[in-house]
């Protein structure tokens, strides 16, 4: 697994360390060392990769260039190994986003792709993941919404204004919010690899929602006024164009998975919220 100290990473280990896989974590030296990264991949089974920098940044100039760098370098580096080692992994699962759709409307893996910054990045992505498959070696290719759990990521940033009162929409709060509960995202993960699964897969709960409909959501739950909007130009300020994530959603759903029988755990965004709350 590369990315293993993030967020998602930390959940995945903790899950597939329970139900008895080795879990090894290839780090940044082993990256840069061919041969180390060869040994590694030719002894696993299945390939998870999770490296990125934080898309919830201020996008300057060498930020973007990060952005990009740790995604598409480090997964060059993966395939490339991948394609050299006799003993290939049955599944490389790379990861990507819902930010490669416009947001014009809701969309399953076959939605129209945006020609921004983000989904840009996600294409390209995408198409070096998939340079690992081969006779041998299946690629799935996980599409995320914003991932909501009590240990990280964006939720963890998002509920202290919140418990404090000062929480509020995000601009006009009409954009979408496409999310998915780390449980529900760990068990897709699960799922995939106990049934060798290969393709794309929108990682989203069912039910998408806006940002209105998370702020008050939040707000009902923890008994507390939501009566402060954040403008986009404030957010601007903050994040420079990194301010899209939060005031351009886009609204995705997992066909793929609830067509193969996925059962989500947290179906919509008041059951999510309870969990977390």
């Amino acid at each position: 697994m590369s990315g293993a100290s993030g967020f998602v990473g930390q959940s995945l280990v903790e899950f597939f360390s329970n139900k008895n896989y080795k879990v090894v974590q290839i780090k940044r030296e082993v990256l840069n060392n061919s041969s180390k990264l060869d040994e590694l991949i030719s002894s696993s089974d299945i390939i998870i990769n999770l490296s990125g920098a934080n898309i919830i940044n201020r996008w300057s100039e060498s930020y973007k260039k990060l952005l990009v760098s740790s995604r598409l370098e480090t997964t060059k580096k993966l395939t490339e190994s991948v394609n050299r080692v006799t003993n290939k992994p049955k599944l490389f699962i790379s990861t990507s986003a819902v930010g490669i759709y416009d947001n014009k409307k809701t969309y399953d893996e076959n939605g129209s792709f945006s020609n921004d910054f983000l989904s840009t990045l996600c294409q390209n992505w995408e198409k070096e993941a998939q340079k690992a498959k081969n006779s041998t070696t299946k690629v799935a290719i996980f599409r995320f919404g914003i991932v909501l759990g009590k240990n990280g990521g964006a939720f963890k940033k998002m509920i202290t204004p919140f418990r404090l009162g000062i929480g509020g929409i995000i601009g006009s709060g009409k954009q979408y919010f496409s999310y998915i509960h780390i449980e529900d995202l760990v068990n897709i993960y699960n799922f995939v690899i106990e049934n060798e699964f290969d393709g794309v897969f929108n990682c989203t709960a069912p039910t998408p929602t806006t940002n209105y409909e998370f702020t008050k959501t939040l707000g009902k739950l923890l008994k507390r006024p939501t009566i402060f909007p954040i403008p986009e130009f404030v957010l601007k300020l903050i994040f420079s164009e990194g301010a899209k994530v939060l005031s351009d959603g886009q609204s995705a759903v997992p066909k793929r998975v609830l067509d193969l029988k996925f059962n989500f755990k947290y179906k919509n965004i008041e059951e999510s919220l309870k969990s977390l709350v």
